[in-house]
């Protein structure tokens, strides 16, 4: 069973309104925030095992996946994520800035599995109205 939230669907164990963060790694195991995305992309926790999403960040990476993400797939092809989501803590062990959009859910560091396609997916997101930070040449 899925719950929608203004056309992005979310499983109903981690939508839940009085679910405050997640609780348990399994619950990552997984979880798509899209087609082609894994919740366990953005957050790593095999890494920073204490990383857990809010159920807001958790929306505001679903729906930069479906209308950003997604789209640049499209254009560019298999996209990896180098960095998404990170907690406070996670922030400050990888020197992230204190207002970094990567603390609510809004933010993803992104490169495309083909290297050939940099060009193509820095295009993109220079034209996309949803991408609202500069976007570094490698």
């Amino acid at each position: 069973m899925n719950t929608q939230i203004n056309d992005i669907r979310l499983s109903v164990h981690l939508a839940s309104p009085n679910e405050a963060a997640l609780s348990h790694s399994n619950k990552l195991d997984g979880t798509r925030l899209s087609l082609h995305f894994l919740l366990e992309e953005f957050v790593n926790t095999l890494k920073y095992p204490c990383n857990k999403p809010t159920t807001q960040q958790l929306i505001n990476m679903t729906y930069g996946c479906h209308m950003l993400l997604e789209p640049a797939r499209l254009v560019a092809g298999p996209i990896i994520i180098n960095s998404g989501f990170r907690n406070a803590d996670v922030n400050r062990q990888v020197g992230g800035v204190k207002n970094s959009q990567h603390l609510l859910g809004q933010a993803a560091d992104i490169r495309p599995k083909d290297p050939k396609q940099f060009d193509r997916l820095v295009e993109f997101l220079k034209k996309c109205e949803y991408t609202d930070q500069q976007v570094k040449n490698h």
